[in-house]
């Protein structure tokens, strides 16, 4: 950041913006280049965290639908939700004024466009101190059931948001637009009657906003992670403890990632703080500004943190790898075509004979005709028959020849049937019972 020191004012740049006129500090970087890079690495941070926050978002959003309500499912949520504002409303107004060399976004996106990105990153921050203390509760008692009402979540988002937004109000105060050589430029001016507020709170605002929540955060993740270490005798314990690993690993993963990424930004913080306040008091600072690579890179590492979060839940969740396959299932499944529909009774499944050959016609229907009058005939004996039998003369009806049946009706018609291949046997032994 570019400090600059006077009667009346301390001026200190907010945006990074101030790399355009600061020549120094590119170290043999060109600053086209530069204007070009950072723009296109936003860009791809932007549409990548868009689509895998919105996922995770509808994904979440679908469990609840389904009943599935659970505060540490809801402050996830919370989470990815302000990972979302970060990228839709953060990034590309960051993009573009690293692209051009003075601010031409206005006043109002100058006086909040820090305050907002730094307000969104403090809910996260509280958000996991939440979630931190929401999972040790659940891993130290995981087979109690803890019903949570829909307006509980929606207070404990109230209060993280509200305290997240008013934090950071210094950074929505102080910001303004000043003129220099090259154009205007967004910079955080404080007046002479706020330094000293702005000493105490250079100081105090890392330690509320990073150390304090993570530092708890990690306590609570540490003590969880020791509960999912006792093992239990009964199987169904040990497979909730398993569960209760899992998530604490992944809330655990959340928090480490937001520390690692964070860190270089509070790096930068604290430097240029330093400097500041040895221009205040007219002493020589002990070390010269942050580098533009350092400064850079902790900008890109804040923002791609809102591309983490949500890979980090979607690879080590097996709740939101399942959402994530039935989601993709539903969006690329095609329409499929109507099922076909079952037989019923008035509609035999028996395969129908295939179509005479014409030099066989004329015979066919000779026999077709001789059968019909043949079954008028002894209609009352097939009804007493078994079933089977009145299946093969529904089956006649419908013109299928089964030779078993064929052959039988020749012999009854000759004459020749014999004891032993005779299929009814009972009408022989009434005959001979009334001789």
């Amino acid at each position: 950041m570019d400090t600059l020191s006077g009667d009346n004012a301390t001026v200190v740049n907010a945006s990074i913006n101030k790399w355009s006129f600061n020549g120094h500090l590119f170290q043999n970087l060109d600053p086209k280049e530069l204007r070009v890079l950072v723009p296109a690495i936003l860009g791809v941070i932007c549409v990548l965290g868009v689509a895998c926050n919105l996922t995770a978002m509808v994904i979440l959003f679908s469990n609840a639908h389904r009943g599935k309500l659970s505060l540490i499912n809801s402050l996830i949520f919370n989470m990815m939700f302000a990972d979302g504002l970060v990228l839709v409303f953060s990034v590309p107004f960051k993009a573009a004024s690293f692209s051009k060399a003075s601010w031409d976004l206005g006043w109002v996106v100058c006086k909040t466009a820090d305050w907002f990105l730094q307000s969104c990153m403090a809910a996260k921050s509280f958000t996991v101190a939440v979630m931190a203390k929401a999972c040790y509760r659940y891993v130290s008692n995981p087979t109690k059931q803890v019903s949570i009402h829909l307006g509980s979540i929606l207070v404990v988002f109230f209060f993280i948001w509200l305290s997240a937004c008013s934090v950071t109000i210094p950074h929505w105060l102080f910001a303004t637009l000043q003129s220099r050589i090259r154009g205007l430029v967004c910079v955080l001016v404080v007046p002479p009657e706020a330094q000293s507020f702005m000493a105490v709170y250079a100081k105090a605002y890392p330690l509320g906003v990073y150390c304090t929540p993570l530092s708890f955060a990690l306590m609570y993740f540490w003590k969880a992670y020791g509960q999912c270490q006792r093992r239990s005798s009964k199987t169904q314990n040990l497979r909730t403890q398993i569960r209760s690993r899992k998530l604490t690993l992944m809330l655990f993963s959340l928090t480490v990632a937001m520390a690692i990424l964070w860190l270089p930004q509070w790096v930068v913080w604290l430097w240029e703080r330093h400097i500041t306040e040895r221009e205040i008091e007219g002493a020589k600072p002990l070390v010269s500004s942050p580098p533009l690579l350092l400064i850079l890179s902790a900008q890109l590492l804040t923002y791609s943190l809102s591309l983490v979060n949500p890979l980090i839940v979607l690879s080590l969740s097996e709740e939101f790898r399942e959402g994530y396959r039935g989601l993709w299932r539903r969006l690329t499944l095609r329409k499929q075509p109507p099922p076909k529909p079952k037989p019923g009774p008035h509609k035999p499944t028996a395969p129908k004979s295939p179509c005479p050959r014409p030099e066989t016609s004329v015979e066919l229907r000779g026999e077709n005709s001789f059968r019909s009058s043949s079954s008028r005939k002894v209609q009352p004996q097939m009804e007493q028959g078994v079933g089977g039998m009145e299946i093969d003369r529904v089956s006649l009806k419908d013109g299928i020849v089964l030779p078993d049946l064929e052959q039988f009706w020749h012999e009854r018609e000759t004459g020749s049937l014999t004891d032993e291949n005779d299929p009814v046997p009972w009408e022989h032994q009434s005959n001979d019972g009334k001789k």
